[in-house]
């Protein structure tokens, strides 16, 4: 069935934020997408360092909760570069019926609300 691996989902992942990213004028000073590896963007925008965590959530979690003990680590980190710190959670279901996981073939359904700053 090539059902998509835990590295895939997180690949759509990065690819729906890193074009948010573009469309908003960030530039791009760093990209990591390989999992358990952070942040996955550092980014400049108006001469301001943004550190981006990314975030694969299949349905039915909720793509706008995050770990806050985690971020707030990424946050102390990102303060000694005088970074602003975003969680990105892009929610991703099967198009046809949520509940099926994701495969190379299927359609699916992103959930994204764009950045939210911690």
């Amino acid at each position: 069935m090539n059902e998509l691996s835990e590295q895939d989902l997180h690949n759509l992942a990065m690819n729906v934020v890193g074009e948010d990213l573009q469309k908003q004028g960030y530039e791009f000073l760093g990209v990591n997408s390989q999992l358990k590896r952070n942040p996955q963007f550092v980014a400049l925008k108006n001469k301001k360092l943004h550190f981006v965590i990314v975030r694969a959530i299949s349905y039915p979690d909720n793509p706008v909760e995050y770990d806050v003990v985690f971020m707030e680590t990424i946050k102390e980190h990102a303060n000694k570069f005088n970074a602003r710190t975003f969680y990105a959670g892009v929610g991703l279901a099967h198009s046809e019926d949520y509940e099926k996981p994701l495969t190379k073939d299927s359609q699916y359904v992103v959930n994204y609300n764009g950045l939210q700053e911690i």
